[in-house]
C-alpha cells in the first residue's frame, strides 16, 4: 500500500497511525504462527517443559538438593514427591489449557520479530548511526528476554512450586492445584521475568531522552537493593543461598543499567558541547 506523506515529505499522524495498525497486524500474525507451531507440539511442551518442575527430578531441585546436603541446609528440594496434584474442574478445561498455553508460547517465540517490527515503525525518528545499529538492537534485546525467560523458568518457578507446593496450614487441607492457577504462576513468572531482563535496554532509552541518569540510579541503589531483596525472600524458601541467587542476577542488571545510563549521559553531554 502506497504511504501519503504530509508536506515535507514527512509522514503526518494518520499516516503513524496506519504504521502502526500493520505493525499489530504482522506481530499478531506471526504470534498465531508460532502459536500454531506451539500447539502441534503441545504434548511436548507440556509433558518436558510447562509440567517439568512439578517432578522432584527437575534439574533445579538436584542441584539444591546438592548444595543443601553438601552444606547442611534446608532439605525440602530433596523431597521424593510434592504433596500436591493438579486437576482441571471444567469441562473445556485442558482444550483452552492447551489454546492460551500455544499463544503464550507464541508470544515468547515471535518476540524478536515483533521487536523488529517495533523497530521499523521508530526508525524513521532515530539517526543514521542508530538506525544502522538495527541487527544489534534486536540480538541484544532478545538475548536479554530470552535470558529472563530462562532465569525465571529455571530459578524462580521450582523456588515458588517448592515453597508454595509445600506450604499447609494444616493436615486436614489437601493441595489439589487447578491447572489454570498452576500455569498462570508460569506465565506470570517468566514473562515477567523476561521483561525485568529488559532493564539495561529501558534504562538505555530513558537515559537518551534524558528521563534517567547514572547519578539518579546510584542514589537509589540501596532502595533498589531493598526492592530486590524482597521479592527475593517472597519467591524462595527461607535460607540464604536461595535468596542469593536470585538477588545477584538481578543487581548485576541494575549495575549494567548504571554503566549503560553513565555512557549515554556522556555522550550526549558530548553532543550538546558540540552543538
Amino acid at each position: 500500500m502506497a504511504k501519503t506523506k504530509s508536506v515535507g515529505g514527512e509522514m503526518s499522524f494518520l499516516d503513524h497511525l496506519e504504521e502502526l495498525r500493520w505493525l499489530l497486524v504482522r506481530s499478531s500474525i506471526a504470534i498465531v504462527i508460532c502459536a500454531c507451531v506451539a500447539f502441534t507440539f503441545s504434548s511436548y511442551i507440556f509433558e518436558n517443559i510447562i509440567f517439568a518442575p512439578t517432578k522432584t527430578d527437575f534439574f533445579t531441585y538436584r542441584v539444591f538438593c546438592d548444595i543443601a546436603t553438601k552444606y547442611d541446609l534446608d532439605k525440602s528440594f530433596c523431597a521424593a514427591k510434592f504433596p500436591f496434584s493438579l486437576q482441571s474442574r471444567t469441562m473445556d478445561g485442558q482444550f483452552s489449557t492447551d489454546i492460551w498455553t500455544s499463544v503464550t508460547a507464541g508470544i515468547i517465540l515471535a518476540f524478536p520479530f515483533i521487536l523488529w517490527e517495533f523497530w521499523k515503525f521508530i526508525r524513521p525518528a532515530l539517526y543514521d548511526k542508530e538506525r544502522k545499529n538495527a541487527v544489534g538492537f534486536i540480538l541484544s534485546t532478545s538475548l536479554l528476554f530470552f535470558l529472563g525467560v530462562l532465569f525465571g523458568y529455571y530459578l524462580i518457578m521450582p523456588l515458588s512450586i517448592n515453597f508454595l507446593g509445600n506450604y499447609q496450614i494444616s493436615t486436614v487441607v489437601e493441595n489439589n492445584i487447578d491447572i489454570d492457577s498452576y500455569l498462570s504462576l508460569i506465565k506470570t513468572t517468566v514473562i515477567s521475568c523476561g521483561l525485568v531482563f529488559e532493564m539495561p535496554i529501558i534504562i538505555f532509552f530513558l537515559a537518551k531522552i534524558g528521563l534517567v541518569t547514572a547519578e539518579f540510579l546510584r542514589k537509589y541503589r540501596k532502595y533498589s537493593l531493598v526492592i530486590i531483596l524482597i521479592i527475593a525472600a517472597i519467591v524462595t524458601p527461607p535460607d540464604v543461598v536461595s535468596q542469593l541467587i536470585v538477588t545477584i542476577p538481578l543487581m548485576i542488571l541494575y549495575e549494567v543499567s548504571i554503566l549503560i545510563a553513565a555512557r549515554m549521559n556522556k555522550r550526549k553531554l558530548k553532543e550538546e558541547a558540540n552543538g
